[in-house]
């Protein structure tokens, strides 16, 4: 785990808000994935999630899992890294060659 984006306690993940680097709202973070092995955090399973973001598949289950290599920062909210709009450009870009 990355220190300098590791939070002091895992637990304090729950409940905060997830951002894009560019201010785009991600969704809420629900629990943890963790490796066990490696005592290290993997993922956080998000819900409430931005349904602009993510395709009908995501929106009704449960919610997703963003790799939490993908963190850059931890504080009052926690910030990602811009790549989960790139996804669902590419998404957009495949549906328009399809048409």
């Amino acid at each position: 785990m990355n220190p300098e984006t590791a939070p002091q306690e895992i637990t304090t993940l729950v409940g905060r808000e997830v951002y894009t680097k560019n201010g785009v709202f991600v969704g809420e973070v629900e629990d943890l994935r963790l490796d066990l092995d490696v005592e290290q955090v993997t993922g956080l399973a998000l819900h409430q999630i931005n349904t602009e973001l993510f395709g009908t598949e995501a929106t009704q289950s449960r919610g997703v899992i963003v790799p939490y290599r993908w963190v850059q920062a931890v504080g009052d909210i926690v910030i990602v890294n811009d790549v989960v709009e790139r996804v669902h450009g590419d998404d957009e870009a495949e549906e328009e060659v399809a048409a």
